[in-house]
C-alpha cells in the first residue's frame, strides 16, 4: 500500500532550491499513486493549493516590533502553529510526515506533533540550520564550524546579519531546538550530499539516523534535457556560463575578477544582491554579459550552448542544483572545492575543481576547461540517470520503510 505523505516546507512557491524541491517531491510521490497533502505557512506568492486552509499565518522578521516578537515566538513553536498542524494531521491521517524547510518560518515543533501523532517522520536537511544557528557555516566570508561545539558563537559574531536580537533570537531556537530534541522526534534525517551528512555526524549527530539522497531534477526541465541532445563543441557557443545568485558566498567576485583576465566571454543568469554593483563595476569589460534573471527554458538553452559553467562559492554547498542541472545538459562544471560541490564532479570526464577562493586557480581551471575536448554526450546521459526521479524515488521508498530505534547518542 502506497504511504500518504504529508510534506511541510515554510513557503509552497519556487522561491528557492529547497521550494523547488519541495515541489517536485509532491508531484513525484503524486504521480506515483501515493495521496499528498502540503503544509506552509500562508503567503502572497503561494502557489494554489488544496490545503491552503490549514496553512499557517505568515510572520515578518523584518516588519514592526510587534511583528518581530510574533516571529521570534514562532521559532519556539509558538504563534498560531499548533491549532492549524493539528488539523491536517487530524484530518489527512498521514503515515510519514516529510519535513523540508522548516526553522524559524514554522517550526520543529510539527515532528515533535507528527511524533506524537503517530506518523514517520522524515526531514530532508537544506541548510547547516540544525548545527549552525545562522544556516549557512559562513563567518566573514570563511566557512566557519565554531558553532558545532558552541550555539553561543552566533552571539559573539552576530553572525544574522549583523544584529544582535536576531542573533540572540537564533541561539535561544538552536538551545530549544537541540540535537538530542531534533533526533528524539525525527526517525531520519536525509542529506543531499555526502559532505552534509559528514558535517551533521561531526556536530554529534547520531549517524544511524542520517541518510544520503541527492537531489533530482524537476520534471519539466529533465523531459526538456531528454528532448535535446547535447551539442558537440563545433555546436557551442564561445562563452562558458554562471547561473545563480549574486551574492556573496556564491563567490562571484572572485569568479568576476578571473573573468575580467581571461580571453572568453561570460554569461551571466541570476540576480541578488550585488547585481547592481557587480554589472556597474565590470561594465566596460567586453568579456562579462549580465543576463540578470532568465525563465527556466532560457536557462536550459544556455547551459546547452556552453562550453562549460561555473560554480564558484565559497560556502558549504550542499547539493546544488546548478551543478546538477548543467550536467544533464551535457555541459561540465568547473567547481570550487568546498561543499557538496566535488562529489558531483568527475574530475576531467565531467568537470574540473579550484580551490575555493583563489582567483589563479580558477584562471588555470577555466583555461583547462575551455580547451578540453570533453564528451558531451556521455556527461549528458550518465547526468540524466544519475539525477533522475527514478532513482531518487527508489532510495526514497527505501528511507520511508526503514525503521529505526531511538537514537544511540544521549
Amino acid at each position: 500500500m502506497k504511504q500518504r505523505v504529508l510534506i511541510v516546507n515554510k513557503f509552497y512557491y519556487p522561491r528557492g532550491g529547497d521550494c523547488v524541491c519541495t515541489l517536485n517531491l509532491e508531484r513525484l510521490l503524486a504521480d506515483r499513486g501515493h495521496d499528498v497533502a502540503v503544509y506552509s505557512m500562508r503567503y502572497p506568492e503561494n502557489l494554489p493549493s488544496r490545503w491552503s486552509g490549514y496553512f499557517a499565518s505568515p510572520v515578518d522578521f523584518s516588519g514592526s516590533a510587534k511583528e518581530k516578537l510574533r516571529a521570534a515566538a514562532r521559532t519556539m513553536g509558538w504563534g498560531g502553529i499548533r491549532s492549524s498542524f493539528a488539523g491536517i494531521l487530524a484530518d489527512f491521517k498521514p503515515d510519514v510526515v516529510h519535513l523540508q524547510n522548516i526553522h524559524s518560518y514554522l517550526s520543529p515543533r510539527l515532528a515533535v506533533m507528527a511524533r506524537q501523532a503517530g506518523a514517520r517522520v522524515v526531514w530532508t536537511l537544506h541548510d547547516f540550520k540544525p548545527v549552525c544557528p545562522s544556516y549557512g557555516c559562513l563567518r566573514d566570508g570563511k566557512p566557519c564550524e565554531e558553532c558545532f561545539d558552541s550555539k553561543t558563537a552566533v552571539v559573539r559574531h552576530r553572525c544574522m546579519k549583523g544584529s544582535l536580537a536576531g542573533s540572540v533570537v537564533a541561539w535561544l531556537e538552536a538551545m530549544r531546538w537541540n540535537r538530542r530534541q531534533l533526533e528524539r522526534n525525527v526517525d531520519l534525517f536525509i542529506c543531499p550530499s555526502e559532505f552534509m551528512r559528514g558535517k551533521m555526524e561531526k556536530a554529534g549527530f547520531d549517524p544511524a539516523k542520517l541518510r544520503v539522497n541527492c537531489n533530482f531534477v524537476g520534471f519539466d526541465k529533465m523531459e526538456r534535457f531528454k528532448t535535446l541532445e547535447a551539442p558537440d563543441r563545433s555546436s557551442r557557443g564561445v562563452y562558458y556560463c554562471y547561473v545563480g545568485r549574486l551574492s556573496e558566498e556564491k563567490g562571484v567576485e572572485s569568479l568576476l575578477e578571473a573573468a575580467s583576465k581571461f580571453p572568453a566571454v561570460l554569461k551571466i543568469a541570476g540576480d541578488g544582491p550585488l547585481l547592481e554593483s557587480l554589472s556597474g563595476r565590470y561594465s566596460d569589460n567586453n568579456n562579462i554579459e549580465f543576463l540578470g534573471r532568465r525563465n527556466p527554458d532560457e536557462v536550459v538553452n544556455l547551459l546547452r550552448g556552453a562550453r562549460f559553467s561555473v560554480m564558484p562559492s565559497i560556502c558549504y554547498e550542499n547539493n546544488p542544483l546548478g551543478v546538477i542541472e548543467s550536467l544533464c545538459a551535457g555541459t561540465p562544471v568547473v567547481g570550487a572545492e568546498i561543499g557538496g560541490i566535488p562529489e558531483l564532479i568527475v574530475p576531467e570526464k565531467t568537470g574540473l575543481t579550484f580551490e575555493s577562493g583563489n582567483v589563479d586557480a580558477l584562471l588555470k581551471a577555466l583555461d583547462a576547461a575551455y580547451k578540453a575536448d570533453w564528451d558531451y554526450g556521455a556527461i549528458r546521459g550518465d547526468a540524466l540517470e544519475r539525477f533522475s526521479a527514478d532513482r531518487h524515488y527508489r532510495e526514497l521508498l527505501d528511507i520511508y520503510n526503514t525503521h529505526t530505534g531511538p537514537s544511540r547518542r544521549r
